[in-house]
């Protein structure tokens, strides 16, 4: 029998059961699942022990490190929450402990319900990989024929795009935090090729690390995409010009003084692997290529030039 009450333990797998229609089934989520604007009226049953809304890249990880260093946890679980929702099926996460609730939580939801549920453990590390976890949730839901029709649209999507040939690709390094300097790894260095630049310092389908500014120097890239995790453009913006606006050997990067530096919308296309992926990608074509992807059609404020 399929999964009737559904909990989704991060944004991405929230954003696809509404895709598949399967919304009415979906009885919890977390704190950070506000899209579509529905799922903003669902009951959390993940919150964040701090509210990371106005404070600075520098102070988010610095608060990070020292909930990690002693032993506590960045999220908690609404345990009412999750005994109201009475789940059938837990989607939950392994990419990312600082991103999403991981397995941890799903251990201790698992042995609190009297009728344990289903889990499915989403743990997408490229392109391909987050068309499978459509893949597999739409047939554990019971949504085959939409998920299909999702997966089939989205890669079209994508073949437009490898469709084209470059006979200059930019070099490109994508910086996923700001201060402490963080590599964009995970599924970023694909979507960068995909779209037509040719990927710096981070490597395909492994984890985001810290890297100096040196790095960045040696790679000497003809494009810079400002991606703080979570962060939109307008925020984005905001920490580039308290950070590294006035640091003059950043000023001195070939990117920097040729005016190619970009900021884009991480929370919705870049940080979750997620159906907006492709919309990533498009976003990255644009930008790498605006004389081939010009016409694309973007959502509004996914990217802008930071001058």
């Amino acid at each position: 029998m399929e999964p009737q009450r559904i909990v989704t333990f991060l944004p991405s797998a929230t954003e696809l059961i509404y895709s598949l229609g399967a919304e009415d089934r979906l009885f919890g989520v977390t704190h950070e699942c506000n899209y579509p604007s529905g799922a903003k009226t669902k009951p959390r049953v993940i919150s964040s022990v701090f509210d990371p809304a106005s404070m600075s890249s520098k102070q988010i990880d610095d608060k990070i490190c020292q909930l990690m260093t002693d032993g506590k946890e960045i999220y908690n679980l609404n345990k009412e929450n999750l005994l109201n929702a009475k789940p059938d099926l837990i989607i939950s996460q392994n990419i990312c402990e600082v991103c999403s609730a991981h397995t941890e939580h799903v251990k201790i939801a698992v042995e609190m319900l009297e009728k344990k549920p289903e889990v499915y453990t989403m743990d997408p590390h490229d392109v391909s990989e987050i068309l499978t976890s459509i893949k597999d949730i739409s047939k554990i839901i019971g949504k085959e024929k939409e998920g299909n029709g999702l997966i089939d649209s989205l890669s079209k999507r994508l073949e437009f795009v490898k469709s084209k040939t470059f006979e200059e690709r930019p070099k490109v390094v994508a910086i996923e935090w700001v201060d402490p300097f963080f590599t964009s790894g995970h599924w970023i260095p694909e979507m960068i090729e995909t779209a037509g630049g040719e990927n710096l310092i981070s490597t395909e389908k492994m984890s985001s690390r810290k890297m100096k500014l040196e790095e960045i120097k040696e790679a000497n890239p003809d494009i810079i995409v400002m991606m703080p995790c979570g962060f939109d453009v307008k925020r984005t913006i905001s920490e580039y010009n308290n950070v590294l606006a006035e640091n003059p050997e950043w000023n001195e990067l070939k990117a920097v003084k040729e005016n190619n530096v970009y900021a884009v919308d991480a929370n919705s296309y870049f940080s979750k692997p997620s159906l907006r992926t492709i919309t990533g990608i498009e976003v990255l074509a644009s930008i790498f290529h605006p004389d081939v992807f010009g016409d694309l059609q973007l959502p509004e404020d996914s990217f802008m030039k930071i001058n």
